[in-house]
């Protein structure tokens, strides 16, 4: 890794040069890298971790200030607990998953001595634009590495003595190994980011990972492909047949694990049957965990007329707007909505590809069938029986980590591991042949088209 202020364009012409020899290495090679990475990283904990602190106060300052918002405050912190091991148990992950370069996925005898193969091969050169997240930059480099891509990141000054420290540590180790220091490149330069954008000649995928405004800018602002969401907008659905308890672990999990995380629960559809039973019990443990529920007017009634008044005396429950519904809170606030008893599932299933960002949806039930239903309606990357939405993550996926999570339709989906970083291109080893030889009528040849295995 180098910290560079060159040009944009020179950046990503060194990043181009680069690619073309990590996509070369063996396996080996690659995945010595990553072990040097990961051993440089765990060595310099504590002199990264100050460097972090130093960013998090200034942070909070600025978030006192209404400079910056809590929830990107969270998203700065690596010594959250398990946050920093987890970042470096993502590099060894990474490492130790199958080599996803140079796999052959198809292979067709297409007439005698000549074959087709389709094989996977790196994407070529990664644009990665973020806000905070500091861990961003270990698990970048791991999956780009890993997969024979460059990475050029571009991070927000709030974390920028975090980036820089990563940074410094990652290219002293790259120093000792096969893999070329401008592999993976951090720019430092300010207010360059509309520059890489336009490179689109030299960049093949940007991946931007922060707040919805960053999303959107980065994708009204260039022709180059943008993988990512721009919401976390996930919505559970309570159905009439949920078991009470696992409702609640689930709920309380999927809301307060992490508040600011884009899987995290922000709207909850209850079925209007349950709502003076089972939900009532679910409501209590999350408004005793200091979650504020904003009801429609049937829930919003039932809650007034069977809980404590303390609740709606301290602000805990409130009236919903039509905003709610669409809101990626990033906070310990959950939108109610009741589903009326004569509708059900179909009515959850619309009310979700409507509203939601297309992120992560789950359904709670013992129903198989409603369930199977929901599965196959709800148009999102991950649709879920009977678990959080906080297991949409490349790690707990068993990717190593992550890039990022797609909403995309074209190339990659959810969570975007190894897999995500490929493409393929189509190789044909002949012995002379020519288009022209393949024709229907007298002197023609036919194609054979003959499937072989891919493992040959």
């Amino acid at each position: 890794m180098s910290l560079t202020n060159s040009t944009p364009l020179e950046a990503v012409t060194a990043a181009s040069r680069s690619a073309r020899h990590l996509a070369g290495l063996p396996t080996r090679a690659r995945n010595e890298a990553l072990t040097a990475i990961h051993s440089a990283l765990s060595d310099s904990k504590d002199d990264i971790l100050q460097a972090n602190a130093r960013d998090l106060e200034k942070a909070k300052k600025s978030a006192e200030n209404g400079e910056l918002s809590q929830s990107l405050v969270k998203r700065l912190d690596l010594s959250k607990p398990g946050k920093w091991e987890e970042m470096l148990k993502g590099i060894l992950d990474v490492r130790d998953l199958e080599d996803p370069v140079g796999k052959v996925t198809l292979r067709t005898r297409l007439d005698d001595d000549v074959e087709l193969e389709r094989v996977s091969c790196p994407i070529g050169v990664l644009l990665i634009i973020f806000e905070a997240r500091p861990e961003v930059i270990a698990n970048i480099s791991a999956l780009a590495i890993k997969s024979g891509n460059v990475a050029i990141l571009k991070g927000g000054k709030e974390s920028t003595e975090s980036f820089v420290a990563i940074s410094n540590v990652i290219s002293k180790a790259l120093e000792n190994t096969e893999v070329p220091n401008a592999s993976i490149q951090l720019v430092t330069s300010r207010d360059v980011i509309p520059e890489l954008l336009a490179l689109d000649r030299y960049i093949d995928l940007v991946i931007p990972r922060g707040s919805s405004e960053l999303v959107r800018y980065v994708k009204d602002n260039t022709r180059i492909p943008v993988l990512g969401h721009a919401d976390g907008l996930c919505i559970i659905y309570l159905h009439k047949d949920a078991a009470t308890h696992t409702a609640k672990k689930i709920l309380l999990d999927a809301k307060l694990a992490y508040p600011a995380a884009c899987n995290s629960v922000e709207t909850l559809l209850v079925d209007e049957t349950i709502l003076t039973t089972r939900f009532i019990f679910i409501a209590i443990a999350l408004l005793e965990n200091k979650v504020q529920l904003r009801c429609d007017a049937t829930s919003l009634s039932v809650l007034s007329s069977h809980l404590d008044p303390k609740y709606k005396l301290s602000g805990l429950i409130q009236p919903a707007t039509d905003a709610d519904y669409t809101t990626e809170f990033l906070e310990p606030i959950l939108a109610v909505k009741t589903i009326p008893a004569d509708e059900g599932v179909d009515t959850a299933i619309d009310h979700i590809n409507a509203h939601s960002s297309h992120h992560t949806d789950a359904i709670l039930t013992t129903d198989a069938e409603v369930a199977d239903r929901f599965l196959r309606g709800v148009d999102s990357a991950g649709v879920y029986w009977n678990t959080s939405t906080r297991l949409a993550d490349g790690l707990r996926y068993g990717f190593g980590t992550e890039v990022g999570i797609s909403t995309n339709k074209i190339h990659a989906r959810g969570p975007v591991g190894l897999e995500g970083l490929m493409i393929y291109k189509y190789l044909i080893r002949g012995t002379g042949q020519v288009a022209g030889e393949y024709f229907d009528g007298p002197g023609g040849k036919t194609w054979k088209h003959e499937r072989l295995s891919s493992s040959d």
